[in-house]
Order: C-alpha cells, then structure tokens, then sequence
C-alpha cells in the first residue's frame, strides 16, 4: 500500500494566498491588522518560532509589535504589559510565547488576555466555546489539522478518532474539534491501559506525546489517517514526530510527515485568527 502524505506545506501555501488578499482588504478600509508577541528571556527554541511568526505576517501584510523581556521580569510586570495591550485599539492579538520563567504563572498570564485578543486560542472563556461549538479563537493546532482534513475531504462525521495525548494544547482541544464533526472520540494518555488494543480500532489517529518516533505499525490498523503533531530529535539529531513514519507507512493511507505536516499550519492559522479578529473591528468602530 502507498501512504498518502498530508502536505501541511502546499496547503498553508494555499491559504496563505487568500490570507494576503484578506489584509488587502482590510487596508483597503484602513485597518491594518496588528499582532503583539511577547517573548519572556532567551530560550532558543522560542526565539526560533517568534522569529517564524514574524516572518509569516510580514509576508501577509500583518504588522507585529515584538515585546522582548528579560527573563527576570516580574508577573506584575508581564501582566501591566498585557493590561495596556489589551486596551490598545490598534492590537487585534496578543500572544505570550510559551514556556515562561518559573516565577509566572502560565496560566493567570494566559487569562489576562482578554478573550476577543487571545489569538492562541487558550483563554478558558474560548475553550469553553470551542466545547459549546460556538464561534471564538481557537487553538492553532488544533485547528491546523482540521483544515488538513478538510483539504484532503477526509470524512470525519461517524469515524472513531483515537487521541493519543490529553494537553490543552493538543488533546483537549482536539477532541472538542472532533466531537463537533460528530466523530466517536477516545482520549488516551499515559495512564491509559491496552492503548495498542484502542488505537487499533481506530480510523483517525492523532499523537501528540513528544516521544520520538513512539508509534509504529503495531498501533494501527489497515487504511488509518495518522496525524503527527510531535516534534522530537532523534539520536542522530534528526527532526522526527512521535510516529516511526517508516514502519506505519507501509500499513495506513494517510499520513502527516515530520517536518512538513502540522507544523506550517500552526502557524497559518495563527495569522488566520489574527485576520479573523482584525476583520471584526470593521463592525466595532
């Protein structure tokens, strides 16, 4: 059997295309979408995405405003920041790159976001409409991977989805996304017991566990969809997800490769939401 291999790639080229032509518009009507990233020190992997994400609006005509802080801020600090953000007419998102130092608390920073600007989609009040299927932000992942699906007109109403991972990154969201297609969603994580037994029942797999290359054939059935979200090093220091892509290639019908499935869309959507929030100030003002 020939994988078929979800090009994360093409499609968030694709969108991208009618994503420029949507910021045109808008400055066309004088808006002109605006994207705060705050990045918290010097990790390195951080710095790379900010770096990504900035590069990406640019390319669509989104403006970013980048807010670098030392790694020895203060919450109070971090959250006066957000605080004046949040009452800038001109910011339509505000993202605050993950992790933070240990003296902040991810959660109370994610929170302060107000929720019409929270263009990561974790708020807890977007969350919940993301579960209540109602319209907000949502997480970008998430999201991502299902407009692979829909790209590629993979059914999705009906199917039993196996979830390998439970973040609320990932997992939470995803099974959300999942329910409201009307599939059959199983969460499994690391407590979970007989997981090849459940993952072999499974028409759509998705892994998110950050183990490199964790699972094989063995886990899956005949004319699966996996779906790779992880991003590891493997121990020659190649990238690699948390799928073995050479042992379930032979085995299922599609496919999301590392890199070059998920990961462009993450970031597409991101600018998507930011145009999506941009577009809503047209019947604000």
């Amino acid at each position: 059997m020939n994988v078929n291999l979800i090009d994360g790639k093409k499609v968030s080229k694709e969108l991208q295309i009618k994503l420029k032509k949507r910021v045109s518009s808008l400055r066309q009507k004088g808006i002109l979408p605006k994207l705060a990233v705050i990045l918290v020190g010097n990790n390195a992997a951080s710095k790379v995405y900010v770096r990504n994400k900035q590069i990406t609006a640019e390319k669509l005509g989104i403006e970013t405003l980048n807010i670098n802080f030392d790694k020895n801020i203060s919450e109070n600090e971090l959250i006066k920041k957000i605080d004046e953000l949040n009452n800038d007419a001109t910011v339509d998102g505000i993202l605050v790159q993950l992790p933070l130092p240990k003296q902040i608390d991810e959660s109370k920073v994610t929170q302060r976001i107000l929720p019409n600007k929270d263009v990561d989609g974790f708020h807890p009040v977007n969350m919940g409409k993301l579960f209540t299927n109602e319209i907000g932000p949502q997480p970008c992942t998430p999201r991502g991977i299902m407009e692979l699906l829909k790209y590629y007109n993979l059914e999705i109403s009906g199917k039993n989805v196996v979830i390998i991972g439970r973040s609320n990154i990932v997992g939470r969201p995803m099974a959300a996304f999942m329910l409201n297609e009307d599939a059959t969603v199983t969460i499994t994580h690391s407590k979970t017991k007989n997981l090849k037994k459940i993952t072999r029942q499974a028409d759509i797999v998705i892994v998110a566990i950050g183990k490199a290359e964790f699972i094989d054939a063995t886990y899956l059935k005949d004319d699966a969809i996996v779906i790779d979200v992880g991003m590891n090093r493997n121990k020659a220091g190649k990238l690699v997800g948390d799928v073995n892509q050479t042992s379930v290639s032979k085995k299922v019908k599609y496919l999301t490769p590392v890199p070059g499935g998920v990961g462009p869309m993450t970031i597409t959507m991101l600018m998507q939401q930011t145009i999506e929030l941009a577009e809503k100030r047209i019947n604000n003002e």
